[in-house]
C-alpha cells in the first residue's frame, strides 16, 4: 500500500500532504511473541499487522499518503478472532524478510529512509506497532516509546497517548488508563529511522485480559481509530 492506497476511498483531505510509514512488528520467518488462547497460538505479527492495516485504511481515508513497510500479499483486514499464522510477509517494496533480527530491522529501516529522501520536505512520520510478551498475570495498557532527542516524535507519542486517555474515560469510565510515554532510543528502528518515530506496544499477548484487546475485531479497529485520531491531532498542530 503506497501513495493513493489501492481500494480505499478517500473521504476527506484532513491529512492531505502527510506521509506515513507503518511497520507492524516482526513478520516473515519471525512471528514475534506467542500467546495462547485455549489450544490456539496467537502470533504477535498477525495481530500487529491487522491493527496496522486498519490504521493505514483510516489514514488513507483522510487523504494521507501511506506506506505499509511490512506487508502480507494475501492477508487483508480480518475479522476472525484467531488469526492464522503464516510466514509470507515481505518488506517494502517486495523484499524477503531475513530471520536474523538485526538484518530484519536494518531492512525495515533502510526501506523507510529511502522513501524519506523521496518525500524530502513533506510532513513525515513513522509508526511501528508491536505486541509485548510478559508474565501471564501481568496486564498492561497500550504504551509508547520515542527517541530522546526527537521532540517531534515525543509530541506525536503524547498526542496519541492523550487520545487513548480520553477514549478510555469514555469507553471504560470505571477504570484508569495506565499507558505511558517514554524515551527508548536504544530500539533499532527508533534510533535509525530518519522520520520521527513512535513505537507502540498494544499489550501483553500472554495475558487473558489483554488478549481481549486483540482477539475481538472491533477492539482492533478501536485501537486503529484511536491511533489515527492522535496522529490526526498531531498533523493539525504541525
Amino acid at each position: 500500500m503506497g501513495a493513493g492506497g489501492s481500494n480505499v476511498a478517500v473521504k476527506s483531505r484532513q491529512l492531505n500532504g502527510a506521509v506515513y510509514y507503518l511497520a507492524s512488528g516482526h513478520g516473515g520467518p519471525d512471528p514475534g511473541a506467542i500467546g495462547h488462547f485455549g489450544k490456539a497460538a496467537l502470533a504477535e505479527d498477525e495481530y500487529a499487522y491487522d491493527v496496522t492495516l486498519r490504521l493505514a485504511r483510516s489514514l488513507i481515508e483522510r487523504g494521507a499518503t501511506v506506506y505499509m513497510i511490512i506487508r502480507d500479499p494475501n492477508d487483508g483486514i480480518r475479522d476472525e478472532k484467531i488469526l492464522k499464522i503464516d510466514h509470507d510477509e515481505v518488506t517494502y517494496p517486495n523484499q524477503k524478510i531475513p530471520l536474523n533480527q538485526t538484518a530484519r530491522l536494518r531492512q525495515c529501516t533502510e526501506a523507510v529512509n529511502k522513501l524519506y529522501h523521496k518525500h524530502k520536505g513533506a510532513y513525515q512520520r513513522m509508526i511501528t506497532i508491536h505486541v509485548d510478551s510478559r508474565s501471564v498475570g501481568e496486564k498492561i495498557d497500550v504504551f509508547f516509546y520515542h527517541h530522546d532527542q526527537s521532540t517531534t516524535g515525543e509530541k506525536l507519542a503524547k498526542r496519541i497517548h492523550r487520545t487513548f486517555n480520553a477514549r478510555y474515560k469514555q469507553s471504560q469510565p470505571g477504570r484508569s488508563y495506565l499507558g505511558t510515554v517514554s524515551d527508548r532510543s536504544s530500539l533499532y528502528v527508533v534510533k535509525n529511522c530518519l522520520p520521527p518515530t513512535v513505537f507502540i506496544e498494544l499489550g501483553n499477548i500472554r495475558n487473558d485480559k489483554d488478549q481481549r484487546r486483540f482477539l475481538i475485531a472491533g477492539n482492533r479497529q478501536a485501537l486503529a481509530n484511536w491511533i489515527c485520531e492522535g496522529m490526526s491531532a498531531d498533523y493539525g498542530k504541525k
